[in-house]
């Protein structure tokens, strides 16, 4: 039997708009990011009768903990009752982590192109760097794990390889789709729903 999991991506940070990659560095949320995660707290309220049945947990990045936090103050809970589990952090960019496209093209012409060719199993150059097939997997240990109903706080990467995992979808529409920091993932009964 397939957990009840309800999934939100972190809100919108200011690297989100100017197109950095954040990967694994710690950034908080910017105005926009900090309405979205209370809106998204909201909808859970609403969709969530018995919080306490719930099991609260985020990746340990600054910008997911503090959704998190966002979300259960307007859920009426106290804002750090949830657990942080590392399995949930964000794809590590490597080198490229910080950076823009256009600024890494700049250094290195074509590196986009490379990447775009198989953008699932692209590994990012670097100290721990990653690709999505390998975030899967970190993805598919935590996944595995989930009992109790929950609520997770999350990144992009992660919500993409979830999609992998659950529907199976092809590597090139999960490593591309769109994850939107305004929405709702709902995993009920084997199938992801966005609310």
């Amino acid at each position: 039997m397939a957990p009840l999991i309800y999934f939100c991506r972190h809100g919108q940070t200011d690297w989100n708009v100017e197109g950095r990659l954040q990967g694994q560095w710690d950034t908080t949320l910017n105005e926009i990011g900090r309405v979205q995660a209370d809106q998204n707290g909201r909808k859970l309220a609403r969709e969530i009768a018995s919080p306490a049945r719930f099991d609260f947990v985020a990746s340990p990045l600054d910008r997911t903990c503090e959704t998190m936090r966002r979300i259960r103050v307007a859920m009426g809970l106290a804002p750090d009752g949830f657990r942080r589990d590392p399995l949930l952090k964000e794809i590590c960019f490597g080198d490229w982590e910080s950076h823009t496209f256009a600024e890494l093209e700049f250094v290195s012409p074509g590196i986009t192109a490379a990447r775009e060719a198989d953008k699932w199993n692209c590994v990012a150059p670097g100290v721990n760097g990653e690709s999505y097939a390998m975030l899967c997997e970190r993805v598919r240990t935590w996944f595995s794990g989930v009992a109790p109903p929950t609520v997770c706080v999350t990144h992009g990467g992660v919500m993409r390889c979830i999609f992998r995992i659950v529907q199976d979808i092809e590597e090139s529409e999960a490593a591309t789709m769109n994850i939107p920091q305004d929405r709702i993932l709902r995993l009920a009964d084997g199938r992801l729903e966005w609310l």
